[in-house]
């Protein structure tokens, strides 16, 4: 069974179409089965694929005409698209009438979830019903924020309906990690934008951030991932070591000391569910990740933990 990753922030311009669309292509040069399922009437992720957003009415069609979710998907060579249409901006007023209308879009996932590794969805910049059905689909939320003061304003309005979704509708579901977006280390804006996210989320923001880079604005226009349009960028790399990271590995802890990053993880083995292993990483500056390998090495930083771990019980 797939694992279904809804890509969210009511705020628009924080990247979470260009992260949609750059993870799907990163992943599928992986070797995985991934679906990119654009639920944003703007279909900018449909285009971004290289799928005519003017030819099918994807997953309007699948939501509220009855049509079987796999007769809507769109093979690419950068990974399956259930491509989103202009048709899908009424939904949400069409949907009103219809019971049980959170769980439309999750009903027509489990249908397709089989087939794939991770299937992705790009939620559109609000809080409304299509999002709601985003966030009932999904086993996990991904939160790109840009590294602006702005962007840090609805988080706290977000994390209240992520909570409530998760009271209430889908109790499974989790935050799968906070991605700092159009980062520009020479600004010490963005330097303060990247502690304030880390304290509201602690051990929940990823080591891996995307630059501001030309080319991952660029690449839209030609109709292709990052990956595919410039795949030595500074934008592509990032991408391709955030798709990189373990999906298993849970941070409990973290610490900065002489520059570096410490974290401490442990690894949940996805079959039996049970962990089965933990290690310490070190990483150097925002990209270098060092496996500390020694029993000496990990006593070390184990002790240096003593005081300042973190647990993640966010909600309680």
């Amino acid at each position: 069974m797939g694992k279904i990753i809804t890509v969210v922030n009511q705020k628009g311009g924080v990247g979470k179409t260009t992260t949609c669309v750059s993870l799907t292509a990163a992943l599928r040069e992986m070797g995985r089965k991934v679906l990119l399922c654009d639920f944003d009437p703007q279909a900018n992720a449909t285009s971004g694929m290289g799928v005519d957003k003017s030819l099918s009415l994807g997953i309007y069609d699948v939501l509220l005409n009855e049509v079987e979710p796999e007769k809507r998907v769109v093979p690419t060579r950068y990974g399956d698209v259930l491509p989103s249409s202009k048709g899908l901006a009424g939904a949400g007023v069409e949907m009103v009438g219809i019971q049980d209308r959170e769980h439309l879009l999750r009903r027509a996932l489990e249908k397709l979830a089989p087939k794939y590794d991770y299937i992705f969805v790009d939620c559109p910049p609000s809080l409304e019903l299509l999002t709601l059905n985003g966030l009932c689909a999904a086993d996990s939320a991904l939160v790109p924020v840009q590294s602006e003061y702005f962007a840090l304003e609805g988080l706290s309005d977000l994390m209240y309906t992520i909570r409530a979704v998760r009271k209430s509708l889908n109790p499974h579901l989790e935050l799968e990690g906070v991605l700092l977006t159009m980062y520009d280390s020479r600004t010490n804006l963005a330097l303060q934008v990247s502690e304030e996210v880390k304290r509201f989320f602690p051990g929940k923001v990823y080591s891996t951030v995307i630059p501001r880079n030309v080319r991952l604005s660029e690449a839209p226009s030609h109709g292709k991932p990052i990956c595919a349009y410039d795949r030595t960028s500074r934008g592509a790399e990032a991408y391709r070591q955030l798709a990189e990271a373990d999906p298993n590995a849970t941070i409990l802890a973290e610490d900065s000391k002489d520059g570096n990053a410490y974290f401490f993880y442990t690894v949940t083995n996805p079959e039996t569910q049970t962990t089965e292993y933990d290690y310490f990483v070190q990483v150097a500056g925002s990209q270098t990740v060092v496996i500390i390998g020694s029993t000496a090495e990990r006593e070390a930083v184990e002790a240096a933990f003593a005081a300042t771990t973190i647990g993640l019980a966010e909600d309680e």
